[in-house]
């Protein structure tokens, strides 16, 4: 369990002064100009120490991820832009960040833009978060009037703008590209890659993208040593994470905690269990809901939640927004729903995506009424496998793996449904 002290959100749930006074009663933004003359290299090398991988959901370690940044300008200015378009269904993490400790991430920035030679930053927030764009807005006006941010930024001798930027609710400017073509005023739709961000960003400069929880957590790691943040969690799988726990539980609940603790010991220690007793537990989506499910026995038969052993069980710990469902649940229906999404946020650029999402959603419709043939559910298996990996950007993928865990651990419920409707029909024939 995540001690109170090792705790680098200390105002998640509101409960004290968001504020830059607050803040900093809470030690943020101390030393905050030291940490940046320690210089870029150093920054980057903690940063990669520490372990810390991306908390946006693919994981990748985000030290590395900095490294790319050109290390001289070639002219062309650099650019740091955060991902605050926080639209996967079930995560709700980012949030409580903006809302209640907006100065974590906006010290986060200033910060990570020195470490890639960025005097400029951009934090893209989801269309539908007023409240939380009002209360960051206010912390990043209250960074400049302290001289926290612009010119010599914190002392620093770097200067570093910052600006916050509301998006209009589409779900593929998650996608960072895509982003980035929302950024410049186009449609969100993902770009060709290569070149990368690093190489030709936002404006065709060098760019980096992050996580609002990858930048938040950093001013912290410098404070504290990457050796400290290393400490928490399995090899690979370091430091704390933020859990979003939602559905079928006593206490649905935001929490930060250690990386790699047991499902059993998340749910049981901050939720009160799942509703109705652990034996009515039916399946979990670990990490969103483009994630795959798994089936209520591999999570009780010591699940960790981490990124490489739910990688080995074929689905992802994505940005740790836990669904749970008991065993009321309709996990066809469950899963309509998600492919009803896709095939709506769906930006229509790739054909496996444009038309393989809206004709999933169509076959998964007809598989809730049991209105089909059992060789359509290897059929609709195939299509899944021709959409995955074949789009430009990753919504394809997240498309088709909630199809794909369905069927993987609940075949036999789409084929006792497909069964039953039939029987139901065949009924009155047999009894002339």
């Amino acid at each position: 369990m995540l001690k109170d002290e090792d705790r680098i959100f200390t105002n998640l749930y509101g409960m004290h002064d968001r504020t830059l006074v607050g803040a900093r009663k809470r030690g943020h933004w101390d030393g905050t100009g030291d940490l940046i003359r320690k210089g870029r290299e150093w920054i980057v090398e903690e940063v990669k120490s520490s372990g810390l991988r991306g908390r946006g959901g693919a994981g990748f370690p985000t030290g590395l991820k900095w490294s790319f940044m050109p290390k001289e300008s070639d002219g062309r200015p650099h650019y740091l832009v955060v991902n605050a378009d926080e639209s996967e269904p079930g995560t709700c993490k980012d949030r409580e960040i903006m809302r209640h400790d907006p100065h974590t991430l906006i010290e986060g920035c200033l910060i990570a833009g020195f470490g890639m030679g960025a005097n400029t930053g951009y934090i893209y927030i989801r269309g539908e978060y007023i409240r939380e764009r009002e209360a960051l807005q206010a912390a990043i006006d209250e960074a400049y009037d302290a001289g926290l941010l612009g010119k010599n930024a914190a002392g620093s001798g770097w200067d570093f703008d910052l600006y916050l930027h509301h998006g209009a609710g589409a779900y593929i400017c998650g996608e960072e590209t895509a982003l980035l073509e929302s950024l410049e005023g186009k449609k969100g739709m993902p770009r060709m890659k290569p070149p990368f961000p690093a190489g030709a960003g936002l404006y065709g400069c060098p760019t980096t993208v992050n996580n609002v929880e990858s930048i938040a957590v950093v001013p912290t790691i410098l404070r504290r040593g990457g050796e400290w943040f290393a400490g928490f969690g399995r090899p690979n799988n370091t430091g704390t994470k933020i859990f979003a726990v939602s559905g079928h539980v006593n206490r649905p609940c935001v929490v930060e905690e250690a990386m790699s603790i047991s499902f059993e010991e998340l749910i049981d220690r901050h939720c009160g269990g799942i509703r109705g007793g652990w034996d009515n537990l039916k399946a979990v989506i670990p990490g969103g809901s483009s994630v795959p499910m798994l089936p209520a026995a591999t999570m009780r038969d010591g699940a960790i939640m981490d990124f490489d052993w739910l990688r080995e069980n074929r689905s992802g710990l994505g940005t740790a927004a836990v669904i749970v469902m008991d065993q009321s649940t309709d996990v066809i229906k469950a899963i309509w729903r998600l492919a009803k999404f896709y095939k709506h946020e769906s930006c229509g650029q790739c054909t496996p995506c444009r038309e393989g999402s809206g004709w999933m959603m169509r076959v998964m419709e007809r598989l809730v009424r049991g209105d089909a043939d059992p060789a359509e559910i290897d059929m609709l298996l195939d299509v899944t496998k021709q959409v995955e990996g074949h789009t430009i950007c990753a919504l394809g993928d997240a498309a088709a793996w909630p199809i794909q865990g369905l069927i993987r651990h609940f075949r036999h419920e789409i084929e006792d449904r497909i069964a039953h409707k039939r029987n139901k029909r065949a009924a009155p024939v047999a009894a002339e």
